[in-house]
């Protein structure tokens, strides 16, 4: 059995061919950060015929049961990446969205001071940075 059919079942998730499709797609380093439709755009390019409704119900089956994790950045759209991620925090280009993550130990530290000091008991956490490329590497820099 492949990690991602034992990632299906460990979630109570039956195995079907779109599950098992949309998970190999969402394990690959380059579609982290992905929406629904660039997901769906992959899926057609490779042959695969599972329509636009599925790969959303699939993403929100996913998400529930916690093999991805969902974020709603400036864009306005819901893009999801793998759960099995150490910790990250997230800079997004406001022109491009490019999305880059970091880990940085002092953040964490002050961020769990700081919860601390209000008697919070923090149990998860995201951090959003927002900007813009400040080099000629942007997508969009042009426009």
């Amino acid at each position: 059995m492949t990690d991602g059919n034992q990632a299906l079942k460990k979630a109570g998730l039956k195995i079907t061919l779109p599950r098992v499709k949309i998970l190999e797609l969402m394990q690959a380093p380059e579609n982290q950060h992905i929406s629904a439709e660039d997901l769906y755009k992959k899926l057609l390019d490779i042959g695969e015929e599972i329509g636009l409704a599925t790969v959303y119900r699939v993403l929100n089956q996913f998400d529930d049961a916690g093999i991805l994790n969902r974020h709603h950045f400036e864009s306005g759209k819901a893009v999801f990446e793998m759960s099995t991620q150490k910790h990250h925090d997230h800079l997004v280009c406001l022109t491009c969205d490019k999305v880059i993550e970091f880990s940085d130990d002092v953040i964490e530290r002050r961020q769990d001071e700081i919860a601390m000091r209000h008697n919070i008991k923090l149990t998860h956490h995201s951090l959003y940075l927002y900007g813009h490329c400040t080099n000629d590497e942007c997508d969009h820099a042009d426009e």
